[in-house]
């Protein structure tokens, strides 16, 4: 399964200019109509989830190339134009508390028979996944789900490093989700990386997982021990292993060690016995803290180690609503809007001919973006 799905993005001062935002909304609306019409709405889904083609929607519309509002105004747009009747995709969620009622307006989507409270469960797991199984330093703070009428779905969410104002955005469709918990996203993509990342998506952590299910088998008055020796020690110090042995370990300065754990959702893991570890990452009360406490505690006693490491990769874009590299020409913007419009219509009705020659253009494109399909 391909990684492509992070950007990192600064937080930009300042809100989207009324005028800019009048034309990225029927811009957008035109946009993700004539790729429904031609393609189905499980293109769309998939252009969404991939991070590259999203900031390049999000460019086409005039906003900023690295602001973190690029994200957020781009899906406050998509959000605002996309119905079932016109594009068969509808959006829901947004920034803060419209984040967290997400699941109560998947809910709502009975109406039109689909399963919401499944949908729910999902926006809930992806969540939870980059929030806890994902620590790379970004708090969540948006999440806007994407669902098509046959409960095909996509994820664009965000999240804050408040220490240096980036944001970083993760991307996810239902195609590529086989498991919540090994390689879920659709791809992963960044300008930085992060030193200090505990991944537990990755592959590489696959031996780590299945030492955390039988870890908290122990119990948990035998994980605190192993816990509090760990913290005890510190985090540059040698450390005995704790079955009694002379062995010694070092535990390397970047793994922190959480200053506390939830012992009674510990104590909850144990009663209910998960044999899957997507049972015990979304199960009430276990946290980023206590995923990496289990987490060290499997590596660092049993020798199991999660991958360490950023899962990004390097890109770069451009744009602007802040006149970087240009100011948004409104005329020719206008003109484009017409013009896409224009071309809707024209399929509508048979003729084809600017559809015809939007796909000659490609030929003439540079070769910056590969195939969503090819994307490594």
């Amino acid at each position: 399964m391909k990684r492509a799905g992070v950007a990192d993005l600064k937080l930009h001062p300042g809100k989207a200019p009324h005028w800019l935002v009048k034309r990225m909304m029927p811009m957008a609306g035109a946009l993700c109509e004539l790729v429904t019409e031609e393609y189905g709405t499980q293109e769309l889904l998939g252009r969404l989830s991939d991070p590259v083609w999203f900031q390049a929607l999000s460019n086409v519309l005039g906003y900023d190339w690295d602001s973190s509002g690029s994200t957020t105004v781009t899906c406050g747009v998509l959000r605002s134009v996309l119905t079932f009747e016109r594009h068969g995709i509808v959006a829901t969620g947004g920034k803060g508390l419209a984040s967290l009622r997400v699941p109560e307006k998947l809910r709502a989507l009975e109406d039109f028979g689909l399963d919401g409270a499944a949908l729910g469960e999902v926006s809930k797991a992806v969540a939870k996944v980059d929030n806890a199984a994902v620590q790379d330093g970004y708090q969540l703070y948006q999440h806007v789900f994407f669902v098509d009428s046959d409960e095909n779905w996509a994820v664009v969410q965000q999240g804050m490093d408040t220490k240096t104002t980036d944001a970083r955005r993760y991307h996810w469709i239902s195609e590529d989700v086989r498991s919540f918990i090994e390689e879920p996203h659709s791809g992963i993509i960044s300008k930085e990386v992060k030193r200090s990342t505990l991944d537990l998506t990755s592959r590489d952590s696959e031996d780590c997982r299945k030492t955390t299910l039988d870890v908290i088998g122990d119990g948990p008055l035998r994980i605190r021990r192993h816990f509090e020796d760990i913290k005890s020690y510190g985090s540059n110090t040698l450390i005995p292993w704790i079955e009694g042995d002379s062995s010694m370990i070092q535990l390397p300065s970047y793994k922190v060690v959480p200053t506390r754990m939830d012992w009674n959702a510990v104590r909850r893991a144990y009663d209910l016995d998960p044999s899957k570890y997507e049972d015990l990452l979304f199960l009430d009360g276990i946290g980023p803290a206590t995923i990496r406490g289990l987490s060290l505690i499997a590596e660092m006693i049993y020798g199991s180690a999660p991958s360490w490491a950023d899962p990004v990769r390097m890109t770069f874009a451009f744009g602007g609503k802040d006149g970087v590299p240009f100011p948004v020409p409104r005329k020719e913007y206008d003109e484009a809007i017409q013009f896409m419009e224009t071309v809707v219509n024209d399929a509508k009705m048979g003729r084809r001919e600017k559809v015809v020659g939007l796909r000659r253009l490609r030929k003439f494109a540079p070769p910056v973006l590969v195939d969503r399909g090819q994307a490594a």
